[in-house]
């Protein structure tokens, strides 16, 4: 049986003059912007032309591009890999589909269909679910395949917040980072969103908080000094907090060894390799750190990758409903828009 796995991520430009289009398309997402298009459309490009400069900047730190494609096409090998090495019953292939860069999704369903597979898996490099990221990604999936009129048996895995191999993978890599090291502090860090975006019922804080309490969980450290906080906060709205940038402040002038695990990030991109491993850096030695580390985003971890693969195989241990397999946790009533809760 031949299986499409369609992989979601954010993308990143390719090269600087391509970085105001990446922001235009970013703002321009509903989901990001939720006004109507003839708003939405002229403020996305003010938004995107007054921010392009700064940007330029951050990926300039890169060499001028953004390494997310191909990160993301190593996971996608590597994914494609185990897939047809474990499920002797299936043929799989990958395919990456980016929300604000290429490839974009109207380019790769061509793809897609010349492979003319049986079965579709739509699988997120978001661990997390949020409609800004992950919904976001199926709505333009789902969206293209209506206007090319493809119509395959498709299923969503939507999340994977507390799967026990992502779990595993992030204690791996913290065990790495934190061996021969004391008195240190463990700041989880995870993409930021507007306060009104949780009180509208997105689920994505509240799974990351139990990402953390399972990764915290499985380290099983006596007195493990950690804290969960957000970065990347823009513009004048209430965000979640506390705020990375206070927390590495606070625990610089404490003289701790401050360790940052992405918790939010699979991929290395512009919010680890330049705002954590740079800028963040450059504040915390400003108030008194003599020691900053990373532990590094999963990649291709073998966990990592192993987590994924068990949960596109194993479907069927999931409460299948139609086209949607939610993950074994299940979102509180309250985040109405997690896709889970359309389930029964």
């Amino acid at each position: 049986m031949k299986k499409a796995v369609i992989l979601f991520n954010l993308g990143g430009p390719d090269k600087l003059e391509n970085v105001e289009p990446f922001l235009f398309n970013l703002f321009n997402d509903p989901a990001i912007l939720n006004l109507p298009n003839f708003l939405r459309y002229p403020l996305a490009k003010f938004i995107a032309n007054r921010r392009a400069p700064t940007a330029k900047k951050i990926y300039e730190e890169l060499g001028g591009s953004s390494p997310i494609l191909r990160l993301t096409k190593e996971q996608s090998s590597a994914l494609e890999l185990k897939l047809n090495k474990e499920d002797n019953l299936s043929e799989y292939r990958c395919f990456v589909v980016m929300r604000c860069w290429h490839p974009r999704a109207e380019n790769v369903i061509k793809d897609v269909i010349n492979y003319d597979p049986e079965e579709i898996i739509l699988i997120p490099l978001y661990p997390q679910y949020s409609a800004a990221t992950s919904g976001s990604s199926f709505k333009e999936w789902n969206d293209t395949c209506k206007k090319n009129n493809f119509k395959v048996r498709t299923s969503t895995i939507c999340c994977y917040p507390t799967d026990k191999n992502f779990v595993e993978a992030h204690k791996d890599e913290i065990l790495k980072k934190i061996s021969n090291v004391t008195n240190f502090k463990l700041i989880f860090s995870a993409h930021g969103l507007p306060e009104k975006n949780i009180k509208k019922g997105d689920p994505y804080q509240w799974q990351v908080e139990r990402s953390v309490d399972e990764i915290v969980k499985s380290l099983n450290i006596k007195n493990l000094d950690w804290i969960l906080s957000y970065q990347s906060r823009v513009g004048p709205l209430k965000w979640i907090g506390p705020s990375t940038e206070d927390i590495i402040v606070k625990n610089s002038k404490l003289g701790k060894h401050i360790i940052i695990v992405p918790i939010a990030f699979v991929s290395e991109h512009s919010e680890t390799l330049v705002e954590l491993d740079i800028e963040y850096k450059e504040l915390a030695d400003k108030n008194g750190c003599k020691n900053y580390s990373r532990v590094p985003a999963l990649g291709v971890n073998d966990k990592y990758i192993k987590a994924m693969s068990d949960l596109i195989i194993n479907k069927q241990d999931y409460n299948y409903n139609g086209e949607l397999f939610p993950p074994k946790i299940q979102c509180p009533n309250q985040f109405k828009k997690c896709p889970c809760l359309n389930y029964e």
